[in-house]
């Protein structure tokens, strides 16, 4: 094995400079488990730590003994944290978040315009990109409200879990786009002679529109765009706020993979993603790495014996379990070989290793072995 930077975790939580950890990776390698065992042991150690998870998964929940997570941090009972020491969890609730962005930065009317729209509904519930955005946003309500003195976040799943790091630029060639500015455009007029204009022009458009959406359609989708243009305007402004402070001193992302072929070469394009916006890496956690405690008996000194066994017809039992250590060591050598590619291309990324779990994380127990394993490199 080459010699690697070790990922030392426990340095990472302890630092009371630390205030953000963002977990990212593929989906299926323990990145819920990752995030939440971190928050878990960060409690435990004096820190007031919030676990924000937007995977739709229930696993979080249910290893913290929750029947469900909603938008509202919840306190995790059973937790002893020295001195302040205390965890919270929550799931991202796009559309509440949505919904609450609108009440906090519209006047009511216009509130009650926005959120009874068609379009709004339909946006804040399945538009693409739309989780993206409410992540960075729920990310930085926590961190404006200083009631957590470390936040982790649990991202989605493969590549989309960097998309918010696009979210702000995204949103601003939405905001700016032909369409919506074409839409917004008779509204914003400043004089009459102007208004004429822009309205003749929008005219030979919306004709075209509405034969093709309907007349009432066209109209609820410009109320919306009206109604919004405010309220996105301030948040495309704290959007890219958020994105300031991924980059700051202060938040450290945290790649997990599998020690597979498409899982390693998905922390790759995290690693390299993450160098290209300046975020700051602290390294790279490869749950699931199988070992044997019988390292010295090689796979194939292992198989040779069975066969002997086999030939003479004895000791089956002994056969079969020199069979099932042949198959561990073959599976623990390519593993090695797609960790070796990996810190091949990335020699300096720390990278800390946690063995393969007989089960199922289910409760707290679990996370903390879990975290103690992330702390033994």
């Amino acid at each position: 094995m080459k010699n690697v930077p070790v990922l030392d975790l426990d340095a990472i939580i302890d630092d009371p400079g630390t205030r953000i950890i963002v977990c990212c990776g593929s989906g299926g390698v323990g990145k819920t488990t990752t995030a939440a065992a971190l928050g878990l042991r960060a409690a435990e150690r004096g820190r007031c730590a919030v676990v924000l998870t937007v995977d739709p998964a229930r696993r979080l929940a249910q290893s913290m003994g929750l029947s469900e997570l909603d938008n509202t941090p919840r306190l995790i009972k059973g937790v002893e944290g020295a001195g302040t020491g205390k965890l919270y969890a929550m799931m991202l609730d796009m559309k509440r978040t949505f919904d609450e962005i609108i009440e906090a930065h519209a006047d009511p009317e216009r509130a009650r315009q926005i959120l009874t729209n068609p379009f709004y509904q339909s946006l804040s519930s399945s538009f693409s990109g739309t989780q993206e955005y409410m992540a960075m946003e729920k990310l930085g309500q926590l961190r404006r409200s200083g009631e957590w003195d470390l936040i982790i976040v649990d991202t989605p799943p493969s590549r989309s879990a960097l998309d918010f790091l696009d979210a702000p630029e995204r949103l601003g060639r939405f905001l700016d786009g032909r369409f919506i500015r074409m839409l917004t455009a008779p509204a914003k007029a400043g004089g009459r002679s102007a208004f004429k204009l822009l309205n003749a022009g929008f005219g030979l458009v919306a004709g075209a529109l509405t034969k093709l959406l309907g007349a009432q359609v066209l109209k609820d989708l410009q109320t919306f765009v009206s109604a919004l243009d405010a309220v996105f305007g301030g948040f495309r402004t704290r959007a890219e706020q958020t994105y300031k402070l991924l980059q700051a001193p202060g938040t450290a992302f945290v790649v997990v993979a599998a020690p597979e072929r498409d899982a390693m070469r998905e922390a790759s394009y995290f690693v390299e993603r993450l160098a290209e916006e300046r975020m700051p890496l602290a390294g790279v956690v490869i749950n699931r790495v199988h070992r044997s405690p019988a390292a010295v008996l090689s796979a194939a000194r292992s198989t040779a014996a069975a066969e002997d066994l086999e030939s003479r017809g004895e000791h089956e039992l002994t056969s079969a379990v020199l069979r099932l250590h042949a198959d561990r060591m073959q599976l623990a050598a390519r593993e090695q070989r797609e960790q070796d590619h990996f810190t091949s291309a990335h020699p300096t990324v720390p990278v800390a290793r946690v063995p393969a779990m007989p089960g199922d994380v289910h409760d707290l127990d679990g996370l903390r072995e879990v975290g103690t394993l992330l702390a033994a490199q």
